[in-house]
């Protein structure tokens, strides 16, 4: 029962907002290689709770996401 790593009674220590630690205070729908990072395979945008992502980030991100399909820089599905 002793801690290792992180690891705690309750479970992990969360994680560090990645935008937060970088200083990033804007996410540009532009920057497609940032935002390819927080989409899985298929499309769907990884939940927060297993990014680590703050929630101002998150919403940010969503909407940069969003954008950036709309304006066709990244695909709605995957293509199969």
């Amino acid at each position: 029962m002793g801690k290792r790593n992180g690891d705690s009674v309750f479970g992990k220590r969360r994680k560090s907002c990645p935008f937060t630690a970088a200083g990033i205070k804007h996410i540009d729908y532009k920057n497609i290689d940032t935002l390819s990072q927080f989409v899985t395979e298929r499309g769907k945008i990884i939940p927060r709770r297993i990014t680590g992502v703050s929630l101002r980030h998150q919403r940010m991100l969503t909407r940069a996401i969003k954008k950036a399909r709309y304006m066709a820089l990244l695909p709605f599905v995957a293509s199969e």
